[in-house]
């Protein structure tokens, strides 16, 4: 046989290789499947880049082994990735306690934007401005061109007037 690999047909190619690779991935793996994709793939990538890689049947050879290492390397930091964001996730995800929190906090914020829209439009508007959004008295005044005593009566007119509105409870958390 004086034919080079580069003159055999990819299915002999595949023939006299695959079985090896699907070894050589497997040693780096550990998963038979994904060392027969991995193999497979190496054939692909060869066949798509054959007229980059020398006719020579080292050559070949080189770039078929190459291709599963690289193959299987990538995987393994793929998986340790995976894995890291899995343990992540696992110390993020949020116990019963937590969830009940943030279902009340959601409740009581819900509550207060609602009693926050039954007030007039200035007082409302200053009360978000300086409750909610943490503007002080003087930054207020200067953005509505109103006077910072405007600004001190309406707060404490809105703030009268959730206290009238608001459960105690919210209305104590509204300050939290």
């Amino acid at each position: 046989m004086s034919r080079s690999l580069a003159e055999i047909a990819p299915a002999a190619l595949f023939k006299t290789y695959y079985t090896r690779l699907c070894y050589f991935a497997f040693q780096f793996i550990g998963n038979k499947d994904q060392a027969r994709d991995i193999a497979q793939e190496a054939f692909v990538s060869y066949l798509g880049q054959r007229d980059n890689v020398a006719a020579h049947p080292i050559a070949i050879k080189n770039f078929l082994y190459t291709s599963v290492r690289n193959a299987c390397l990538n995987q393994l930091r793929h998986e340790k990735v995976v894995e890291k964001f899995v343990a992540a996730q696992e110390n993020v995800l949020p116990d019963d306690n937590t969830v009940m929190l943030t279902i009340i906090r959601s409740e009581v914020a819900g509550e207060i934007h609602r009693v926050l829209e039954t007030l007039p439009e200035t007082c409302q508007l200053i009360i978000r401005m300086g409750y909610i959004e943490g503007l002080k008295n003087q930054e207020i005044a200067a953005q509505l061109d109103i006077s910072i005593n405007t600004v001190k009566t309406q707060k404490k007119r809105g703030l009268y007037l959730l206290r009238q509105r608001l459960n105690p409870e919210i209305y104590s958390l509204f300050f939290l």
